[in-house]
């Protein structure tokens, strides 16, 4: 269950209102350039984008930005990056009238690949921009990611329409220290509200800053930034286990929400509870802390929100 509450900032003490970043038109189906991987075995990214943001009424173009044959924690993993690719994948869109109304990055496989999604926000400047920044957790940066992939991806994130950082992705995006002394994931209400303006003052428009966890606590603390200056809190129960794929179940389900009309806080709310009971479905399937989030039995929610 979704706790929703506002939290005062610096920047005022109005009433919190979250916009709506998209207008669904009737039986209009939007399209969505989804840049992430594609992972062979542990579900995540494109193969849990495509058929979340699908279940939403959405025509999910994947653009692959590495073929995995398994996720990262399994040893002995296949890479193959898709760079060399992906100027033609997309120059062949040009010719046959692809219009895209949000491109939706995730996971990448090398610096150059930021071009590309620039191309892509160039190529459909209407569309809105959604940043998820998949790079790091827990203090840790993934074992793909090297310094420069991770300077492009903060890039990147300037210019996200929606950013949605864990706090080791935020600090490493405002360039902040992830060593020895790094906090872990709980900070406070105020702290949260100083990377989220801090994070907007370099250009992304709306912030969602995820899994904020305080020593003591049996709740998962998401902070939502809306463009205005203004910061909401919504929080859900936590889960005492970790999954791979949460978070692109959570990105996608967010933007799932929002492609169907939903203000943002409304899409965090929708996301973490959807996230959240996948977990819990997960748990009743065997080796499912290998396998992967578990959230095919739910996708009728994400229909639901038609």
């Amino acid at each position: 269950m979704t706790e929703v509450q506002s939290v005062a900032t610096a920047a005022t003490n109005a009433t919190i209102e979250s916009s709506r970043l998209y207008e669904r038109d009737g039986a209009y189906i939007p399209r969505i350039a989804a840049v992430h991987d594609l992972c062979g075995y542990g579900k995540c990214s494109l193969g849990v984008a495509i058929p979340v943001l699908s279940a939403a009424g959405c025509d999910v173009c994947p653009v692959p930005t590495g073929l995995f044959s398994s996720h990262t924690a399994f040893p002995g993993w296949y890479m193959h990056d898709t760079t060399a690719i992906l100027d033609d994948y997309v120059s062949a869109w040009t010719g046959i009238g692809v219009d895209i109304d949000a491109i939706y990055s995730g996971f990448l496989g090398a610096p150059e690949q930021v071009n590309l999604i620039r191309r892509l926000y160039d190529l459909f400047p209407n569309a809105l921009r959604v940043v998820d920044p998949v790079m790091a957790d827990h203090g840790k940066v993934y074992p793909t990611y090297t310094p420069e992939l991770c300077d492009a991806m903060a890039q990147l994130a300037h210019g996200a329409d929606v950013l949605t950082p864990n706090l080791t992705e935020a600090a490493i995006i405002l360039g902040e220290p992830i060593g020895e002394n790094w906090c872990g994931t709980d900070i406070s209400d105020e702290e949260a509200a100083r990377m989220i303006h801090a994070l907007q003052e370099r250009g992304a428009k709306n912030v969602v800053l995820k899994g904020i966890q305080r020593n003591g606590e049996s709740i998962i603390r998401n902070f939502v930034g809306t463009e205005n200056g203004c910061i909401e809190e919504v929080s859900n129960e936590y889960v005492p286990y970790m999954l791979h794929g949460t978070g692109d179940v959570y990105c996608s389900c967010l933007l799932a929400a929002i492609m169907a009309g939903k203000t943002l806080a409304e899409a965090v709310a929708f996301a973490g509870d959807f996230t959240h009971d996948s977990m819990l479905v997960s748990a009743k399937q065997p080796d499912f802390k290998n396998r992967g989030v578990s959230f095919e039995p739910l996708l009728g929610k994400v229909t639901a929100l038609l």
